[in-house]
């Protein structure tokens, strides 16, 4: 474990992250320059994707940081069977729900169970497939729907905000269990699939795009929000959901609906759109 992981076990996740909050919305341009100076230049973050290619033109960190993309940068594969990948930035793991536990890294897993907050929840995906994609900082930060589902519930579960990064990942147990998230649950018309929104470390804020801000608060009781019979459709390829700064989202689909895309494993780098998975 890395000094900066053994850290983690000890900052004030939350003062930091509210911090971090406070300094993304800012409107003073000596503070958001700075920041997104030093995104852009740090991490490398290609703007001629994005609609506003100037970094001046963005009001805040905020703004910069959940930027839209122009139009036809991403493209959703063709095929109308292929589920498709909800992010940019690179798989973390990906494969079989194995007895309803999600591989995480070097030995370490967490049950579907502990991920969504219930046992219920999670019955569904008993030795389905899961995909988990880490969005990194210079990465696009919206979240866009892998197949047309209409939403039935969001499940907001409080928890740390520790770092996602590789080192994090390896060294904390449970690590996706524990974070802050949002799960999404949705019906399609293979069954439920459901799409988690894992906070981080600095990230300081999930939004959906039929809720507004799910996250913060951070901490408190498991929250539920009831969307059934509101008839809210979310087509496949349509945005989401938005993180402010770097951090996850996981795929869960249940057992013999489809299959992930052969290419795919650990450590591969994905764009939003193309394939995740062919449904059977």
């Amino acid at each position: 474990m890395s000094p900066l992981t053994a850290l983690t076990y000890v900052l004030p996740h939350r003062a930091l992250s509210s911090l971090a909050r406070r300094l993304a919305y800012s409107a003073n341009p000596a503070i958001s320059r700075r920041l997104i100076d030093t995104v852009v230049a740090k991490f490398g973050v290609d703007l001629s994707e994005a609609t506003e290619s100037n970094p001046r033109a963005y009001p805040t960190f905020n703004a910069f940081f959940t930027r839209a993309l122009r139009d036809g940068a991403r493209i959703p594969d063709p095929d109308p069977r292929a589920l498709l990948m909800p992010a940019d930035g690179r798989i973390s793991q990906c494969g079989q729900i194995e007895d309803g536990r999600i591989f995480q890294a070097k030995g370490r897993s967490f049950t579907t169970t502990e991920l969504l907050g219930d046992e219920t929840a999670a019955e569904p995906f008993a030795n389905g497939l899961f995909a988990t994609v880490y969005l990194s900082p210079r990465d696009y930060h919206r979240v866009h729907m892998p197949w047309t589902g209409t939403l039935r519930e969001t499940v907001h579960v409080p928890g740390r905000l520790f770092s996602v990064g590789t080192d994090a990942v390896a060294a904390v147990p449970g690590l996706f269990a524990r974070n802050e998230r949002v799960a999404c649950h949705f019906d399609t018309d293979f069954g439920p699939m459901c799409v988690v929104m894992v906070g981080a470390l600095l990230v300081s804020g999930v939004e959906t795009v039929w809720g507004g801000i799910e996250i913060p608060p951070y901490g408190g009781p498991i929250t539920t929000k009831d969307y059934r019979g509101r008839g809210i459709v979310v087509e496949r390829f349509a945005e989401m959901a938005r993180f402010n700064y770097g951090s996850t989202a996981i795929v869960l689909l249940p057992k013999g609906v489809a299959e992930l895309a052969p290419q795919l494993g650990a450590e591969s780098p994905v764009k939003l759109g193309q394939r995740l998975a062919t449904i059977l």
